[in-house]
């Protein structure tokens, strides 16, 4: 077979299956498991699958630049905030993460509402100044401009010294075996800080996220309450999730 109808193979199983296992492929193929690897890293290098121990899965749509993921998905993104938006209660507290996700639900917060946001991300405190009612709380840092957010150490730092109800965290892949993903390990690390300082954490994902994967972990299934999306309840990998045992909250 050559190496470009190899690359067809391996894309057309990864759209099928949601996700390429290496030595299950070189077995099929009849090649050398290297081949398969060293084609899944040009898949890869050209942004058309994550790498990961054994494989590849679906690589994220949401890792371009915060302008172009502003227009991607807004729809499903506008119907995913609204239900987040909801459980935010009148005179309580949420932490409220960064990009555009996390955006929307701020857009999305009845502007009398009364309560404390609590966010590192100077985008969504923007949003929120012409909201008389609503506390704000900027947790300060060195700015990742890719998702509009703050992080590095002193922002890690800074969020060990807040408390919320809620908390309100974006992804940008969701799927059963890679888990609750994103694009940069310091961006993984402030929100597994800004989760644990909240008494109940629920993933914000629309649809085009779930049964993706980008490269750092974010949290296990076990530490969130719930995920929230509008993908179709009865998708495949949405089912999966529920057998995992995860809350799966649908918008429509």
């Amino acid at each position: 077979m050559l190496a470009a109808e190899r690359r067809e193979h391996l894309l057309a199983l990864l759209a099928r299956d949601g996700k390429i296992v290496a030595k299950d492929v070189a077995a099929d193929l009849r090649l050398s498991e290297d081949t398969v690897r060293r084609d899944l890293r040009d898949l890869a290098a050209e942004g058309l699958c994550q790498r990961v121990y054994g494989g590849a899965l679906p690589v994220s749509p949401a890792v371009v630049d915060y302008d172009a993921r502003q227009a991607l998905a807004s729809d499903a993104k506008r119907k995913v905030a609204s239900l987040a938006a909801g459980l935010v209660r009148p005179g309580g507290s949420v932490i409220l993460d960064g990009g555009t996700t996390a955006l929307a639900v701020a857009r999305a917060l009845p502007r009398d509402l009364a309560c404390t946001v609590i966010t590192h991300s100077p985008t969504i405190a923007t949003a929120l100044i012409d909201h008389p009612r609503a506390e704000l709380f900027l947790i300060g840092g060195r700015v990742f401009k890719h998702s509009a957010v703050t992080c590095g150490a002193a922002a890690v730092e800074a969020a060990r010294n807040v408390s919320a109800e809620l908390c309100l965290l974006g992804v940008t892949g969701v799927h059963p075996e890679a888990g609750l993903t994103t694009a940069d390990a310091d961006e993984a690390a402030m929100k597994r800080a800004l989760s644990a300082r909240a008494a109940d954490t629920y993933v914000l994902a629309s649809s085009e996220k779930i049964g993706t994967a980008s490269p750092y972990r974010v949290l296990p299934w076990e530490s969130i309450t719930g995920l929230i999306t509008d993908a179709d309840p009865e998708d495949a990998t949405v089912g999966r999730l529920r057998a995992l045992g995860v809350d799966v909250l649908t918008a429509d």
